[in-house]
């Protein structure tokens, strides 16, 4: 499944760090940008969480929720939270739900060996509740920041 520019965003709820839960359709309203990555504590998912964390205070100031999704465990996303002191949601999206409604568990190849895994992407989930924007295969340099310039534009 591919989740495009202008579809509905997939609804979800999922458990997140802190033994909490996440639902888009509670954040109906709200600009979200909801960004993908593959698993806590490595260096690409770190310097990415990092970013967002650095730039928290600007994406609160137009009213946007941030949620970082990996298929790790609540308690995976409690430590990496904690060690990071990362201001947002992180979901657990453990059984992959999530990930497959959005089009990014993906088949991959590293060093010749093919694995599915999360690619890194990121939604921008306009007040409407449809797709925005997306980002695929992104680069973490730079990107929190054209992410909350598109933010911006809405």
């Amino acid at each position: 499944m591919t989740v495009d520019v202008g579809d509905t965003a997939p609804d979800f709820t999922m458990p997140t760090d802190g033994g909490g839960e996440v639902s888009l359709a509670k954040l109906k309203g709200r600009p979200v940008v909801l960004y993908f990555y593959p698993r806590d504590d490595t260096p690409g998912c770190t310097k990415e969480a990092c970013g967002f964390r650095d730039s928290f205070p600007n994406f609160k100031g137009v009213d946007a929720e941030i949620i970082g999704v990996s298929r790790d465990t609540v308690g995976k996303h409690d430590k990496f939270k904690a060690k990071y002191d990362l201001p947002f949601t992180l979901g657990a999206d453990e059984d992959g739900a999530v990930t497959e409604a959005y089009g990014v568990w993906v088949e991959k190849s590293m060093y010749g060996r093919k694995s599915m895994g999360i690619e890194r992407a990121t939604f921008l989930i306009g007040t409407d509740g449809k797709i925005a924007k997306v980002w695929r295969k992104v680069k973490v340099p730079g990107h929190v920041d054209e992410v909350l310039e598109a933010v911006k534009a809405l």
